[in-house]
């Protein structure tokens, strides 16, 4: 290669493969993603600001060449490689600033990002000045005022980084996706496409292109500064006056593109993809619509963002770049029409498969279902957008094959394009995508079949010596505030019931069982009908989502002229199917060790003082003893929730995403505010966003608070808060223990198929463990590990739900204690200038946090448990292994 040839080279390679980059960590994100903080954050924004972001740089300044007749010398490719290298390395620098939140490295990764977009945007003025008058001038307007929308945007997202009030962050997002994805993608490929949709679809351009679009441009541009004012002021009614000009914009802009397609159709995968993501982009506009329309709170479009990320990262910006690349990788690598449909073929294989597992999987992820359904489905959307990488390998080589075979055989023979249309389209990949879809949707639901309602074995009700009437009584019953109305049906013997039940509840799911009959879980809004069969004596139906009949949502079923039904289970307050509930606790599982343990190290502070952290909701089974599995309710999957950590002052962002399959809601202790809105409980599939400033030091509880409470806290949903006090000195290690109760199903059990939470030993008060941080004897199997005369710091917090702590370590004495929020014992501050005392124990009520210090005077082992002794032996114990 010649040295002019090399910078250009290096420069095709930037502009060739850092978006695909980007694909690809998002993609590797999306396997790996429980274990990276703010994935979801992250995922969103590989794609947008990565992928999307890196494409528009490059190809807006291609096409703005190719139109200008223009082309850039050695010298602009060398500068147009820096600019992209400047992107780069910003977008690098927000995406590790903000999970790890180091909100210096956002502003100075948004500033070079900035600076690279501004860059170009000077580089297209200049080129447009020096280019002689010519058709589509106007495209490169729409790319310069994209450009300039996106250091404003890059900048309101630096500022959304350093914490804002729940009104304000509403506002200030609006603003920021409108320009970002508005302004600098929307007006970028709504320019593009003017020349290159058709070209796609091989065919003539509308005649009326480049006046639409000369048209469409005031309107986009006016209505989206429009837009972003109503949002940064707060005037709803402005923001959505802005919006419908935007959209009045696109359907002007829109129709250039109808004539092309009316003419060639659709017969490839590219133009296929980037209608799909056109579409999409339509439904989040749309969405986001609605939410300005019918919501009182800026805040709904904060709650909403995970969702409306999936559709415009998912549905608009992934489909439109495959769509692209799909069309412009093989014409770029040229080598004559032969050499471009090879490469081509491998772009266009399984087209139908792809693109109906995309669509309709983002469709039926966007629905109410029930976690591990969207969890398989998702699953499936990913792979079949991960099919592009290998398909990408194999065109190019397939490229590199025919470029060989023509230089050394000559052109061979015409393909046979009707032929290759219907493989595109043909019938058995439709057929095999929704195959694919329906056998998500059966896995999914085979891991959950609670979740829609399939019955379990509960006992019928009886029909013996009864016969059937012929009639059928059919009510309507309402759930709703943990209750049925009517509570009470009353059925003629002998007939049929069936039941139509009314979800009305805004926030929880429920559902009806009635013997062998239960409905699905109907979320908030849904209706479902249960045929209870002939009815020959008085029963009892109930709902089955943990805790809720042992609140009241219980049917009573009267055959006329009888008395209510109470099954002894009933009369012990117990619920069907548990056995006695207060037999006995679960024994323990002979030489049986847990296969993992809770890391109970408080890491250090670090420099940040806005934290942002993801608390997903799943319902995963987990080991709460050795050798014991339960299904636990859990924040991020652990078997407590994420310690967070910080000081007086700080700020906290937490998003709460509910992938479980009912309501759930948190409540944090650290956090002084009205909890109407930010403690509310969300329905699944849904998120909301928790803004919290830490004024006062503490180890403040974290919990679930949708009712009832006591089962959400036992199934696993709280953790901690550690808010340090001012000058708290340095130790040589500092633990976190989560005290808690486990109520387990009393059966027989020793796998992994994990019992559930038993709601009427919760009510008895009677565990069967009590665990430090969600695992019982965690710690002997893995003791605390410390040194002679090192200063060790325990930090307790007794989250309950119902019992007290009085935390001990058995050998040793505590020289420093500290409870809510002040020392009761203080090294060094006695009556005459040192310690003169000490402390045994550090008691907690449930919800109370406190710490303690102290140091071990020889080797040995010294045991930590909670000197309510029964609760020792219940699992709350541990052991402190000092060495010299």
């Amino acid at each position: 290669m010649s040295e002019a040839g090399r910078p250009a080279g290096r420069t095709r390679r930037l502009r060739d493969h850092v978006a695909l980059g980007w694909l690809f960590a998002a993609l590797v994100l999306t396997v790996v993603h429980r274990w990276v903080p703010s994935s979801s954050w992250l995922m969103v924004h590989l794609v947008l600001l990565g992928a999307l972001s890196h494409s528009a740089l490059v190809w807006s300044e291609h096409f703005a060449h190719t139109l200008l007749r223009s082309p850039p010398d050695e010298a602009g490719r060398r500068r147009q490689g820096v600019r992209i290298g400047l992107l780069g390395v910003g977008s690098l620098l927000v995406f590790v600033g903000v999970p790890w939140e180091r909100w210096w490295l956002v502003v100075v990764g948004a500033s070079l990002a900035s600076a690279a977009v501004l860059w170009h945007a000077a580089h297209l003025v200049h080129t447009m000045r020096g280019a002689l008058p010519n058709r589509f001038r106007v495209v490169t307007h729409y790319y310069i005022a994209a450009a300039l929308c996106l250091p404003v945007g890059a900048g309101l997202g630096a500022t959304l980084a350093s914490g804002l009030s729940e009104d304000a962050h509403g506002r200030l997002l609006t603003a920021h996706m409108a320009l970002n994805l508005l302004g600098w993608v929307g007006l970028t490929v709504t320019g593009t496409l003017v020349t290159f949709w058709p070209t796609m679809l091989r065919t003539r351009m509308d005649d009326r292109a480049e006046a639409l679009a000369r048209q469409a441009l005031p309107l986009l541009a006016g209505g989206l500064a429009v837009l972003v004012a109503g949002a940064l002021l707060g005037w709803r009614p402005v923001a959505l006056t802005g919006l419908a000009a935007y959209v009045g914009g696109l359907a002007w802009w829109g129709r250039a593109l109808a004539r092309p397609l009316r003419a060639k159709g659709l017969r490839e995968f590219a133009p296929a993809s980037v209608l799909a993501a056109l579409v999409w982009a339509v439904v989040g506009l749309a969405w986001v619509g609605c939410l300005l329309a019918t919501t009182g709170e800026w805040a709904a479009v904060t709650d909403a963002s995970l969702t409306l990320a999936a559709v415009f990262a998912v549905g608009f910006a992934a489909q439109l770049l495959f769509g692209a690349l799909s069309y412009l990788i093989p014409s770029v690598l040229g080598g004559g029409p032969a050499v471009v449909r090879a490469g081509q073929a491998w772009f266009d294989r399984w087209a139908l498969w792809r693109l109906v597992v995309v669509n309709a999987g983002l469709l039926l992820w966007l629905l109410p279902a029930p976690s591990w359904v969207r969890v398989t489905v998702s699953s499936l959307v990913v792979l079949a957008l991960a099919l592009f990488l290998p398909l990408l390998v194999q065109g190019a080589k397939a490229s590199a094959r025919a470029r060989r075979d023509l230089a050394t055989e000559g052109p061979g023979p015409a393909g046979r394009p009707a032929e290759r249309e219907r493989r595109l389209w043909s019938g058995g990949q439709a057929i095999a995508a929704v195959t694919a879809l329906v056998l998500a949707l059966t896995v999914g639901v085979g891991v959950d079949p609670s979740a829609v309602g399939l019955p379990t074995a509960a006992a019928a009700p009886s029909a013996t010596e009864v016969a059937p009437t012929g009639n059928t009584t059919r009510v309507e019953v309402v759930a709703e505030g943990m209750s049925y109305t009517p509570s009470r049906i009353t059925v003629p013997r002998g007939d049929r019931l069936v039941v139509v039940l009314r979800n009305a509840d805004a926030t929880t799911a429920h559902d009806l069982l009635v013997g062998a009959a239960r409905t699905p879980r109907l979320q908030p809004g849904e209706t479902a009908e249960l045929d209870a069969g002939v009815i020959g004596a008085s029963t009892r139906g109930w709902c089955s989502v943990a805790g809720h009949r042992q609140m009241g949502m219980v049917l009573d079923i009267v055959v006329e002229g009888e008395a209510p039904a109470v099954a002894p289970a009933d009369a012990a307050g117990g619920h069907a199917g548990h056995g006695t509930a207060h037999a006995g606790a679960i024994p323990a599982v002979p030489d049986a060790t847990l296969s993992r343990v809770v890391d109970p190290a408080l890491a250090p502070l670090g420099e940040e003082r806005v934290h942002r952290v993801t608390l997903t909701v799943t319902e995963v089974p987990l080991e709460v003893a050795p050798g014991l599995w339960q299904t636990r309710w859990t924040f991020n999957g652990g078997s407590v929730g994420p310690t967070l950590h910080g000081r007086v002052g700080d700020v906290f962002e937490v998003t709460l995403v509910n992938d479980g399959t009912i309501g759930h809601s948190i409540d944090f202790h650290a956090g002084a505010l009205a909890p109407d809105r930010p403690m509310r409980t969300i329905p699944p599939g849904e998120s909301l966003v928790y803004r919290l400033t830490a004024t006062r030091a503490g180890i403040w509880m974290y919990h679930c608070s949708t009712m009832p409470m006591s089962t959400h806290i036992a199934a696993g949903m709280h953790g901690a808060v550690v808010i340090e006090p001012e000058g708290l000195p340095a130790v040589d290690h500092s633990y976190v223990l989560v005290q808690s109760e486990v109520f387990l199903a009393n059966a027989a059990h020793t796998s992994q198929e994990a019992l559930e939470v038993d709601v009427d030993k919760i009510n008895a008060e009677q565990p069967d463990r009590v665990v430090f941080n969600g695992v019982a004897n965690q710690y002997d199997q893995q003791p605390f590990r410390v040194r002679v005369g090192e200063r060790v710091r325990f930090w307790v917090l007794d989250a309950g739900p119902n019992r007290p702590s009085s935390f001990h370590i058995v050998g040793g004495q505590f020289d420093t204690s500290w409870t809510e929020g002040t020392y009761t014992l203080r090294r060094g501050e006695g009556a005459f200038g040192a310690s003169d005392g000490g402390a045994q124990v550090l008691p907690l009520l449930p919800a109370q946090g406190g710490f303690v210090e102290l140091t071990f005077p020889e080797p040995g082992h010294y045991p930590v448990v909670s000197h309510v002794m029964v609760d020792a032996e219940r699992g709350a114990h541990a052991v402190v292994e000092v060495s010299r």
